[in-house]
């Protein structure tokens, strides 16, 4: 039995069904709404509006600074959060499958928004998800997703984020990706490319165990997969290296406690040579480790086996870190995170966080939203009635109901 051969897709154009026509995006915001800064560093979602997402419809506009949706659980609060996820990342922070997200019965779900970058300038921004379709537009005009991202950035701060730290590598890894992604969106299509010739590395590496090719014949077969890994995987240690460094030239160490936070970049190559000449390296290991990888029918060379290290004090976060330690770890590198951000782009992106009240104390918060204060426009989703009485005196309050906000009038 022969070994399967194996193919590089061809890049391949989509045609994507008009989108309804019954749909109207949000209109723009005139630039002399009062809650609009006139000088403005940070992106600015004026509106939102939604069609059949999950149990949303309706539109929503914001104020410049700290939006609070207040209401029960189970009516929506965490969905509004959700689409403007959507509509910046356009991916979801709850499933991975988008058609999870079209309201039940409904075969198409939109998510529009206007963004506005200055006082004379506003982006409409929109998704649409029809089946496993995702088309993404600016301005009406259809958008590849590396030309998409960087619209409008957004960081979000939730219960499953903390799997950052808490978590296995792969979750530090995405966000390490995920914050240079942000900085330059073509780095998406080498995170792709990286996974692509994994996947066909694995293919083969199975096929040739289980076919007992030789060890030559498997360097032979091996021999382009590698050379393209060595090359990608340069590339994304290269990025990886450098935005950990610019995230411990920002991050607040202290900003929530006594102990001090700091994060390493671990290759998975350290003590192996020289990782200065990075691309040399892995190339040679890759040439070493062929019997090890036949026997284990996948690669065990590459960045995605890296990892992150993070630390208080010396002491790794994830097994010595109490919770509360946990989540001030992760609300830093989230702030390091826009704090770069903002140092590349020179505006703020927007922050989202997710049943806050449930996540820190009122001590912790107070802290966050004063130094968030002037700089992101800030989305928070709680229960309790005693957040908004606490919090309120400078935010945009709104009632969630069964899928629909409405604002309070002060």
């Amino acid at each position: 039995m022969g070994v399967k051969k194996i193919l590089t897709p061809n890049n391949t154009k989509r045609d994507y069904r008009q989108i309804s026509k019954n749909y109207r995006p949000p209109l723009s915001t005139s630039s002399t709404d009062p809650r609009i800064n006139d000088k403005i560093t940070k992106m600015l979602l004026e509106s939102l509006e939604i069609h059949n997402f999950r149990n949303l419809n309706g539109k929503m506009s914001f104020g410049s600074g700290l939006n609070i949706l207040v209401g029960e659980n189970g009516h929506g609060k965490t969905n509004w959060l959700e689409a403007i996820y959507l509509l910046g990342l356009t991916r979801s922070f709850k499933t991975a499958k988008l058609t999870e997200a079209i309201r039940f019965g409904e075969r198409l779900t939109i998510v529009s928004g206007m963004v506005r970058e200055s006082p004379e300038i506003t982006r409409k921004l929109q998704v649409a998800v029809e089946g496993n379709t995702k088309t993404l537009s600016i301005n009406d005009k259809k958008e590849t997703v590396q030309r998409y991202l960087g619209q409008m950035h957004v960081v979000i701060f939730n219960a499953d984020e903390l799997e950052i730290i808490r978590g296995a590598p792969d979750a530090r890894r995405r966000f390490l990706d995920g914050g240079i992604v942000s900085l330059h969106p073509p780095f998406v299509q080498t995170l792709a490319d990286y996974n692509r010739v994994l996947r066909q590395k694995n293919s083969l590496l199975i096929s040739a165990r289980d076919n007992e090719y030789s060890l030559e014949k498997t360097s032979e077969l091996l021999a382009p997969w590698n050379e393209q890994l060595a090359s990608l995987s340069a590339r994304i240690h290269r990025a990886r290296v450098r935005f950990v460094e610019r995230i411990n030239e920002v991050l607040e160490k202290k900003l929530f406690a006594r102990e001090e936070l700091s994060i390493r970049y671990l290759s998975s190559l350290e003590g192996k040579g020289d990782l200065a000449h990075y691309e040399a390296l892995i190339a040679e290991r890759l040439g070493l480790r062929v019997q090890a990888e036949l026997v284990a029918g996948h690669a065990l060379i590459g960045t995605h086996r890296d990892d992150l290290a993070v630390s208080f004090d010396g002491h790794d976060i994830r097994r010595f870190g109490s919770s509360g330690q946990q989540r001030s770890a992760l609300l830093l590198l989230q702030l390091a995170n826009i704090a770069v951000f903002n140092a590349t782009r020179g505006e703020y992106p927007l922050f989202l966080l997710d049943d806050i009240d449930a996540e820190l104390d009122y001590r912790r918060i107070g802290q966050l939203l004063e130094y968030l204060e002037g700089k992101t426009q800030t989305f928070v989703t709680t229960s309790k009635e005693s957040f908004v009485e606490r919090f309120d005196a400078h935010a945009s309050v709104f009632d969630v109901r069964e899928g629909l906000a409405e604002e309070r009038r002060k």
